[in-house]
């Protein structure tokens, strides 16, 4: 039997089929597909929502908390006139008493002019208020981190002072604390309402997924593949597209946030600023805020991927 002759070309054919590349596997999952970005655009309309909520929320008590600092380092004290008596000394004499507590940082006698224009939203202008009995008022601020005995000097104003009575607006903090934790307590309640409404929208379309790749399901499934590893391929599939829908939803609410934050800032008139700020407070969320924030864009992810998870597990369950 004549032996054969090797050429360069048969030595060289081998190593290039050795060296030829393997194809890429195909993923259980499609990376692209409609379904795939209906859900992107459900996440991101969620997490949208929830940033906002949680951002509401955080101006919310952030101004409450510094409307209610403001108020509780402020009281009045009010000076009724009374026949025979000469208010002007009577206010000069409170003024005088409440200067000798340890705690008061200043105290504001208003003229009866000033206090005569407090009357004005009520009564209008033009009016003559001689024959009236009008009050005067003293504004008395506190000093900061000092406890002023107020009952103590509710009762020296009494005794020393006929008509001289002291409100330290006690009852208006009670009223806002209340407010203000209603409106936490609604904002928690949206966040809880959206983070339900993504778990049904991921339940609805992992089960879509499912569906589709359900010949290929079965097939690995009857080979031996483990429930763990089919599932982990759905879990990063939809923490993906969690990630994805988080970060757009996220970054659209801070873009919100960042351009109310300039609005107020540079765009409004310098007075009309200061008229918002006192009514609704500071639209900066701050550090903190932006925090919160950007842990809506993981929050949501972490429940885009653990409700997948479950879904195909209890999915195999049932194909046993």
């Amino acid at each position: 039997m004549a032996a054969r002759s090797y050429d360069q070309t048969d030595i060289e054919q081998p190593r290039r089929a050795a060296t030829l590349p393997t194809p890429a596997l195909s993923p259980i999952l499609p990376k692209s597909t409609i379904a795939g970005r209906a859900l992107i655009a459900v996440v991101a309309i969620m997490t949208f929502l929830a940033a906002l909520t949680t951002g509401a929320v955080t101006l919310v008590q952030a101004t409450a908390s510094e409307w209610q600092a403001d108020v509780s380092r402020e009281v009045t004290v009010q000076v009724r006139p009374i026949n025979g008596r000469d208010i002007q000394a009577d206010v000069d004499k409170a003024a005088g008493v409440i200067r000798g507590v340890q705690g008061v940082a200043d105290v504001r006698p208003y003229t009866r002019d000033e206090s005569a224009k407090l009357l004005e939203p009520w009564l209008g202008t033009g009016l003559s208020l001689d024959d009236l009995p009008v009050p005067r008022i003293i504004v008395v601020k506190t000093a900061p981190d000092w406890v002023v005995d107020f009952a103590q000097l509710r009762t020296t104003l009494a005794e020393q002072v006929p008509g001289a009575t002291l409100d330290d607006h006690r009852g208006w903090i009670e009223r806002m604390r209340t407010v203000t934790q209603t409106a936490v307590a609604g904002g928690l309640l949206i966040l809880a309402l959206v983070i339900v409404a993504t778990i049904l929208s991921v339940t609805f379309a992992t089960h879509g997924a499912m569906a589709t790749n359900r010949p290929i399901i079965e097939v690995l499934h009857f080979i031996g593949a483990r429930h763990g590893f089919i599932a982990s391929h759905f879990q990063r599939h939809f923490l993906v597209l969690g990630l994805k829908g988080g970060a757009i939803g996220g970054g659209c609410a801070i873009l919100v946030f960042v351009v109310m934050d300039l609005f107020g800032r540079w765009l409004l008139h310098p007075d009309t600023a200061r008229e918002v700020a006192a009514l609704f407070g500071s639209f900066s969320l701050g550090i903190w805020g932006y925090v919160l924030v950007l842990a809506q864009i993981p929050l949501i992810a972490v429940v885009t991927a653990v409700t997948s998870r479950r879904t195909v597990n209890r999915t195999l369950n049932q194909i046993e």
